[in-house]
This record gives structure tokens, C-alpha cells and sequence, in this order.
């Protein structure tokens, strides 16, 4: 399998991904963790995992997840607050809610919501 590198400021080190990989969710797309049930929409993919060490370790051993998994960023929020968070691919599933995200960056990052995802803003596109 052919791979690649790059640096990530989060881990503080280089990181190394295979050249292709298979995201499951796209920007914009609203998300639920399967396990603790906050919602999100995803910001930005790392297609392995791309984080400190330190904060891989915090997760308890049996929760886990596999480094080699597309990881993302997400605007979360849950009863009580909005905050980014960092989920593996495998611990999220599509939102059945399917309403709108309420986190207060979401307008900065995003320019719409339609059809149960958000549109990313022009500006920050390439």
C-alpha cells in the first residue's frame, strides 16, 4: 500500500496515511457519536488518526479506537454546551435528527443548511 506523510500541528509530528482512504462522512454532514450521543458537523477529516499521543492514551483501553481510521473535527454540541471534538470514524453514524447543528462557530465556517447538511463557505473552499 502506497503512503504518504504529513505534518500535524495537533500531534506535533509528522503522520503517516495511507494515499487513499475512504471517509464515511463529508463537510457539512451532521453526525451523531453512537455511544455518548452528541451531535456534530463535521469541520475537517484526518484520514488516520492525527492527534497527541497524550490524548490517545487518556481514552480508556477498552474504548479505544483503531488508529487507522479516517478521524473528525466536529462543531459538537449536547444538552448542556458546544465544544469541538475529535471522533473516529467508527464510534459516529448519520444524524436521524436531522436538524441544524447549534454551536456558535457553525456561521463562520458554513454558509447554509439545506437538505440535512451544511454548505461550507465559499471563502474557505479551494
Amino acid at each position: 500500500m502506497e503512503r504518504s506523510q504529513f505534518f500535524s500541528s495537533q500531534a506535533g509530528r509528522t503522520i503517516t496515511v495511507p494515499r487513499q482512504t475512504r471517509s464515511r462522512f463529508g463537510i457539512g454532514e451532521v453526525v451523531r457519536h453512537r455511544l455518548f450521543g452528541f451531535r456534530g458537523v463535521v469541520f475537517d477529516v484526518d484520514p488516520v488518526f492525527a492527534n497527541s499521543e497524550e490524548w490517545y492514551q487518556a481514552i480508556p483501553e477498552d474504548m479505544r479506537p483503531s488508529r487507522e481510521q479516517p478521524f473528525y473535527h466536529l462543531l459538537a454540541e449536547n444538552d448542556e454546551s458546544s465544544y469541538v471534538a475529535y471522533v473516529s470514524q467508527g464510534n459516529l453514524v448519520c444524524d436521524s435528527e436531522g436538524g441544524p447543528v447549534d454551536h456558535p462557530t457553525v456561521p463562520e465556517l458554513f454558509e447554509q443548511f439545506k437538505d440535512g447538511r451544511y454548505r461550507m463557505r465559499r471563502s474557505l473552499t479551494h
